[in-house]
């Protein structure tokens, strides 16, 4: 593997943990369930998109890595229609989004 590969596959890797953290971080301080999902959503779509996307490029080309990449595409899509369908079933059910005083969200 190639210095080049590897410093790509380590910043993937720093670019996932971030995200995934952050995430988590926002599933915890946030204060309602629209703000909750839209962390949630980043957290798996671009933070265990980049954990799967390094994992595929240190595989190789092997059929192995065509089903990380399937579980990728997988996660990209249903990573913000979950959260989509979540946001719109809580407006629908009446749940207010919390706002602050001047008319921000806090």
């Amino acid at each position: 593997m190639t210095v080049l590969l590897q410093v790509l596959i380590a910043v993937l890797l720093l670019v996932g943990l971030v995200f995934v953290f952050g995430g988590t971080l926002g599933l915890l301080r946030l204060p309602d369930v629209y703000a909750r999902a839209h962390a949630a959503s980043k957290c798996d779509s671009v933070g265990a998109g980049s954990i799967l996307l390094a994992a595929a490029l240190v595989g190789g080309l092997s059929f192995g890595d065509l089903k990380v990449l399937l579980l990728l595409l997988l996660i990209l899509v249903s990573g913000p229609t979950t959260a989509h369908a979540l946001s719109r079933a809580a407006y629908r059910t009446g749940i207010a989004p919390k706002v602050g005083r001047g008319g921000d969200r806090t």
